[in-house]
């Protein structure tokens, strides 16, 4: 944002967005098939300069809606400007009620676990279940994801794994809530795997990382799980354990996210022995011993640490960004210095592979696939390499966005389609929900794949399949 962008309305911050997208253009075709926000603003912007009218109050709010921060722009600050813009609409006007029980999966397991039956009725029943999709805006075709009986962190407290070992070297690892609550056999493969590699795994207190509630412009909410989590993950490391995410999302968060403009904060500068007039700024995203050196009289009131997480001390931000990875990096750094077990058993199976945009986002390449390589008979192709599966968080549930949901991943969906699958393996729990509600395949994470190849075991047939294969 500009100097003054404090002070500005949200309507005035999306005028500069939609002024500065204009004037650029790069992304009205670079982005016209894999997002829903950049074609509605050429299309507001093209009929307001070539048919005269204007751009309302109503379309440009609408517009703050149609940005998931998926990451797959270019430009680094436009996503970010329409997140601020989107939360002070929010300390404006309050999110809905309906927005805050989808959001917030904790809260909802916590439900489904306090009264399952009342859940399950509600689920099954086409009476119920329509009152409860309406309520909380659900569109009518989707299935409200199960939580499992017993979630991953109930598991891991059993094996008493949320302790960590004083004198020996772990992994913390960050499970978030779709493999803690959702899917808890991605928690256990990643346990499983790296248990077998002679690697201790410890599961610290954690909250939601906070990226459903950044999406949805509830500040508070973001900033206080984002906080949270930094006192927590920090204990790990300064005990010298690195972090280990294995949903995309929650890593793209911690390592991207939240370390944003932190570099040009006076704490990181001070750090770095930055002159009088001088900012010294890292020449790569992790590697903080080279530097940039800009004149600080020329940049001070452009380059500051003035983003949204700027409350957030900055050090600590860049603390857990720097030891934070995903697990398939961590696991690839693992084999690359021979200390992962790969005593893998033949599985005989054709899959195909996605890799989600929070995972491409990250730049670290394809760890999943050289892993997956390592298993004697499985056969794995990538698909969509550029794509988008089009469900954006919770955006594919919500009935005013299915529609454009499935849209935005039909040519993903279509490729699927005609390379037939035994199964599909992709990392990002929101592209499984995305599969599973269009696909007929079953859908797994990386790690339980990686996990199985031990013992060989066969991977299931999908138990719940859609009532008819859906036309994607």
């Amino acid at each position: 944002m500009a100097p003054s962008a404090k002070d500005k309305t949200p309507r005035k911050i999306l005028d500069a967005v939609i002024d500065l997208c204009a004037d650029c253009d790069t992304c009205r075709t670079l982005m016209d098939e894999d997002c829903a926000f950049f074609p509605e603003l050429y299309r507001l912007w093209d009929q307001e300069k070539e048919e005269g009218i204007p751009i309302n109050d109503e379309q440009v709010r609408h517009l703050t809606d149609l940005c998931t921060l998926c990451g797959l722009c270019p430009c680094p600050r436009i996503p970010m400007d329409i997140i601020e813009a989107k939360s002070r609409y929010i300390e404006k006007e309050g999110l809905p009620l309906a927005t805050r029980l989808i959001t917030d999966v904790p809260r909802m397991a916590r439900l489904c676990g306090t009264l399952p039956r009342l859940v399950d009725a509600l689920r099954s029943s086409k009476t119920f279940g329509a009152l409860l999709r309406k309520a909380i805006r659900l569109h009518p075709e989707r299935d409200l994801p199960a939580f499992a009986k017993e979630n991953f962190f109930q598991w891991a407290e059993k094996r008493d794994l949320n302790r960590r070992r004083e004198g020996q070297a772990s992994i913390a690892y960050f499970a978030g809530c779709t493999a803690g609550y959702l899917f808890p056999e991605i928690g256990r493969a990643l346990v499983e795997v790296l248990e077998r590699s002679g690697v201790s795994v410890h599961v610290p207190s954690q909250k939601c990382c906070g990226m459903p509630h950044l999406v949805e412009g509830e500040r508070d909410k973001t900033l206080a799980c984002a906080g949270a989590n930094m006192e927590s993950l920090l204990q790990a490391i300064d005990g010298g354990d690195d972090v280990v995410c294995s949903c995309p999302t929650c890593g793209f968060f911690f390592k991207d996210l939240l370390k944003e403009r932190a570099v040009y904060s006076e704490a990181y500068q001070q750090s770095v022995d930055a002159g009088a007039d001088e900012l010294k700024v890292p020449e790569t995203v992790r590697d903080h011993e080279k530097h940039k050196v800009l004149k600080k009289s020329m940049y001070r009131h452009i380059l500051k640490d003035d983003g949204y997480f700027s409350s957030l001390d900055p050090m600590k931000r860049l603390a857990v960004a720097a030891h934070t990875f995903d697990a398939g990096e961590y696991l690839a750094r693992l084999h690359g210095e021979g200390r992962l077990n790969v005593d893998f058993q033949p599985l005989a199976q054709r899959l195909v592979y996605f890799a989600p945009c929070h995972q491409r986002e990250q730049r670290m390449g394809r760890p999943y696939l050289e892993l997956l390589a390592l298993i004697p008979k499985l056969r794995v192709e990538e698909v969509g390499e550029s794509e988008c599966c089009g469900m954006g968080g919770n955006f594919g549930y919500k009935a005013g966005f299915h529609e454009t949901s499935l849209e935005l991943g039909r040519p993903l969906l279509e490729k699927i389609r005609k390379r037939n699958p035994q199964a599909i393996i992709t990392d990002c729990m929101s592209c499984r929900l995305q599969f599973g509600h269009v696909l007929p395949y079953p859908v797994f994470h990386p790690l339980e794949i990686i996990a199985r190849a031990y013992s060989a075991a066969a991977l299931p047939a999908r138990e719940n399949s859609p009532a008819e294969d859906r036309e994607a």
